[in-house]
């Protein structure tokens, strides 16, 4: 069996984006939890969920100010 290559930003930011939308496979979860460290996880999931808010309140705002009009 081939050693796996180390657990990388570009990996830790797929399976976040994986857990987002719940498509995660037991394959990739497995790998995370052997190979990823806890606070890449934590620190990703941190930042993605603020991008995620901002996107919404921009959106919102942008809504609100074309409706306004």
């Amino acid at each position: 069996m081939e050693p796996e290559a180390p657990h990388g930003l570009w990996d830790t930011i797929k399976s976040v984006a994986a857990s987002f939308f719940g498509v995660q496979s037991s394959k990739n979860r497995e790998r995370d939890f052997k190979h990823g460290k806890a606070a890449h996880f934590i620190v990703v999931g941190i930042v993605a969920t603020a991008a995620f808010i901002l996107m919404i309140v921009l959106v919102v705002r942008l809504v609100l100010r074309t409706a306004v009009q």
